[in-house]
């Protein structure tokens, strides 16, 4: 008996200045190879939708060649969480991919994003620069547990 195919499964992809790194690329290449998926772009930490109309465009290209498929986009407004509990909030994400700077360098990891992006009832993906002997890709449970160095304002 042959079943309906389950729907893409929708993610969320958070990142600012590391909306175009390989990184983030290497990440959306593997999760598009493990099953049918959508992705959208969100670019918080700006105060006016015209500040990450760059980020934005370049980003969904360069993530689009990636999924191979279009990526939507979404600007957020300044407070990074606030942006990614507004999108989540409409229902129409499954899992999230944050995407950030390095440790030494990070806002998002000062102010605990990852983590409180995780509170969010969803699977959580962070993506970060390498540090050595570390992988630069962890789910939530290697990010608590320290395993993985982390990254920046994204």
């Amino acid at each position: 008996m042959t079943g309906t195919p389950a729907p893409p499964v929708r993610i969320l992809v958070v990142a600012n200045r590391t909306a175009a790194a390989q990184r983030l690329v290497d990440a959306v290449e593997r999760r598009a190879a493990a099953g049918p998926c959508t992705f959208t772009l969100l670019v918080p930490d700006v105060a006016h939708h015209r500040d990450a109309d760059w980020t934005l465009d370049m980003g969904r290209r360069v993530l689009a060649k990636a999924a191979g498929t279009a990526v939507d986009g979404l600007a957020g407004g300044p407070d990074p969480f606030l942006a990614v509990q507004e999108a989540v909030a409409t229902g129409r994400f499954d899992e999230i991919i944050v995407s950030t700077l390095s440790k030494k360098t990070s806002k998002w990891l000062r102010r605990d994003l990852v983590r409180k992006v995780e509170g969010l009832g969803l699977p959580v993906t962070a993506v970060m620069p390498r540090q050595v002997g570390q992988e630069g890709i962890t789910d939530s449970a290697a990010f608590r547990s320290g395993m993985i160095g982390g990254g920046g304002i994204g």
